[in-house]
C-alpha cells in the first residue's frame, strides 16, 4: 500500500490546500533530465490555460510530435502558431483536431483517427468546463459538467488504452494523464446517500449545484482511475491523476460573468498559481512519475493522498457501484472488451 507524506484528511483540509497555494512551487522538469524525442502526445483542451501550458512544456523537452485536440479548431490553430513561434519544428509537428466532448460521435470519431498515428506515448485529459447552470446532453440526457468532465472522458480514455498498447515505445509504458484537482476531496456529492443509480441520479434540476457538479466530476474521476488501476498494469499504460492547483488563466471560469467572474479572477489572483507553474505538475506526471504512480493522485510533483472518502468502505462500494454504470453507460463503445484487451485477459 503506497503511503503518504500527510493524511487523506491534512492533504484535504483548506489549512494545506492555502499553504500550498501559498509557499509551494512545484520544480519545472529540466530538458537535460528527460527527452521527449519521437515521441507523440495528445492534449485536449490545448488551445489555452494550463493545456497549452502543458504543451509547450513538452515541446520543451523535445516532443517530436503534438496533437492539439480542440472544439474550436480556429482557436487550436491560433495556439499551433503560438506554439511554433520561435521552434525550429518539422513540418506537420503540431497537428489540430477536432474534439467535442458534449457528443459522443465526436470522441468516436477522435479515437479512429488517432489509429492512423504511427505512435501514441502520452496523452493528457485536460479539457473541461466549469458550467454556472443546469443543462442536459441534447445526445445522452446526462447533466452537462458530468457528461464532459467524466463520461466524455472516461470513454476517450478507454477508448485510447488499445492505441496507446499497440503504439508507444516499445518495452515502455505509454502515459494517460487525468488532470484531477484539490476539489475532488471537498465534493458534497448528496447523491452518494440515496442513489441507486449514481449518473441518473444527477441528471435531476433540484439536485444541481455548481460547487458541486464540479467537485463531484473531478471525484469520480478518482474513484473511476483506482477501479481501471486494478485491471490494467503499468507496464502496458501508466494512468495517473496530477492536480496542477487552482491556477489563474486556466480558463476553467470562461463561461461566468458579472460579479462572479470579478470575484473569481481576483481569488485566482490572490491564492492562484499561474499556469506555467501549474503545468509542472502535470509535465512532471507525464515524464518523471514512475509506475508507482499508476492509478494514484499527484500533487506538488509527489504522490498524495486522493479524497478521505476514497479510502473508506463506503468509497470502496462507490467505486465498485460507479464502474458497473460507467461500464453499462459506455458500453456501445466495447468498454468492457477494451479492458480485458489490454490487461491481457482477452
Amino acid at each position: 500500500m503506497t503511503t503518504f507524506r500527510d493524511s487523506p484528511e491534512k492533504e484535504a483540509s483548506y489549512s494545506s490546500f492555502l499553504y500550498r497555494q501559498l509557499f509551494v512551487h512545484p520544480s519545472a522538469v529540466a530538458h537535460k533530465d528527460v527527452s521527449l524525442h519521437g515521441k507523440i502526445a495528445i492534449i485536449t483542451g490545448s488551445n489555452g490555460g494550463l493545456g497549452f501550458e502543458c504543451a509547450r512544456q513538452l515541446l520543451d523537452l523535445g516532443l517530436s510530435k503534438l496533437i492539439i485536440a480542440v472544439r474550436n479548431e480556429a482557436k487550436g490553430k491560433k495556439a499551433s502558431a503560438e506554439l511554433s513561434a520561435g521552434r525550429a519544428l518539422k513540418t506537420g509537428a503540431i497537428e489540430v483536431w477536432k474534439l467535442d466532448l458534449s457528443s459522443c460521435d465526436s470522441v468516436l470519431a477522435f479515437a479512429e483517427r488517432a489509429r492512423t498515428l504511427e505512435r501514441l506515448d502520452v496523452v493528457v485529459l485536460n479539457a473541461g468546463l466549469n458550467k454556472l447552470t443546469f443543462s442536459l446532453n441534447p445526445s445522452t440526457g446526462h447533466e452537462e459538467s458530468i457528461q464532459v468532465h467524466y463520461l466524455s472522458n472516461t470513454l476517450l480514455l478507454m477508448l485510447l488504452l488499445p492505441i496507446i498498447k499497440a503504439k508507444r515505445q516499445q518495452g515502455k509504458p505509454g502515459r494517460k494523464v487525468l488532470i484531477s484537482s484539490d476539489r475532488a476531496a471537498w465534493a458534497p456529492f448528496k447523491e452518494k446517500y440515496t442513489a441507486e443509480r449514481l449518473l441518473t441520479a444527477m441528471d435531476q434540476p433540484e439536485s444541481f449545484d455548481l460547487w458541486d457538479r464540479y467537485s463531484t466530476s473531478k471525484l469520480l474521476g478518482l474513484l473511476f482511475l483506482v477501479k481501471l488501476a486494478k485491471r490494467v498494469p503499468p507496464s502496458v499504460v501508466v494512468v495517473n491523476a496530477p492536480n496542477p492547483g487552482y491556477c489563474y488563466g486556466s480558463r476553467l471560469g470562461r463561461e461566468t460573468a458579472g460579479v462572479v467572474k470579478l470575484v473569481g479572477d481576483a481569488m485566482a489572483r490572490i491564492f492562484g498559481r499561474s499556469t506555467p507553474i501549474g503545468a509542472r505538475v502535470i509535465a512532471h506526471a507525464v515524464v518523471r512519475a514512475g509506475e508507482d504512480s499508476h492509478g494514484q493522485y499527484i500533487g506538488d510533483c509527489e504522490l498524495k493522498a486522493m479524497a478521505p472518502m476514497i479510502y473508506t468502505t463506503e468509497g470502496q462500494k462507490l467505486a465498485q457501484q460507479l464502474w458497473r454504470e460507467t461500464m453499462d453507460e459506455l458500453s456501445f463503445a466495447g468498454v468492457e472488451e477494451i479492458v480485458r484487451e489490454v490487461s491481457g485477459l482477452k
